[in-house]
């Protein structure tokens, strides 16, 4: 009896996200962040913040937005990961990345953030990929240093109170700006 998980098949696709989408990609981004189905990949903030990650609105907010994208990640026509770029002059923010927690820790996630940032260079011409991340995160920063991200020390704050982001279980959470050259 073979017991090895079973190998992923097919290729990865990528496509911008449309409205039609947004059921499905809830529950992904949800998934990745949220509560213990978040616990079986390693990106969860189940620990931190309880609630919500995002909702339909949000969702949708980003697919509409001027200067937005959703990208949809498929294999066999199926989401496994999405991520959000956002056009910012000569830099485009990257953000509400998700990848489907059974699938974490195989280099997906790599494969996306590189597609991604070749993708906002080519689309828009930019020079850097800029993406906040909250500061505590230390694990999930050095898995984008590794990447070539760098620490600014810019910070923002936290929405607190706004249960749109979440419900924070600690009180010292802020965002920190990581960014990336893209030329060269």
């Amino acid at each position: 009896m073979d017991t090895a998980p079973p190998r992923e098949s097919g290729e990865l696709t990528y496509r911008d996200a449309v409205t039609a989408d947004a059921p499905v990609l809830v529950p992904l981004i949800e998934s990745a962040y949220r509560g213990d189905s978040s616990r079986t990949g390693w990106t969860t903030e189940a620990d931190i913040l309880h609630g919500q990650r995002t909702d339909p609105d949000g969702v949708l907010a980003v697919i509409t937005a001027d200067g937005s994208r959703l990208m949809v990640v498929e294999r066999d026509g199926e989401p496994i990961a999405c991520c959000q770029l956002e056009h910012r002059g000569d830099a485009a923010y990257f953000g509400m990345f998700a990848v489907r927690p059974d699938l974490q820790g195989g280099g997906l996630g790599r494969q996306v953030i590189a597609e991604a940032e070749r993708s906002a260079r080519e689309t828009w011409g930019v020079r850097q990929m800029h993406m906040t991340v909250i500061s505590v995160r230390e694990e999930l920063i050095a898995w984008y240093e590794r990447r070539g991200y760098r620490r600014t020390g810019q910070l923002s704050p936290f929405p607190y109170g706004d249960e749109r982001f979440g419900i924070p279980q600690r009180d010292d959470l802020v965002f920190e700006l990581l960014v990336k050259d893209l030329v060269g």
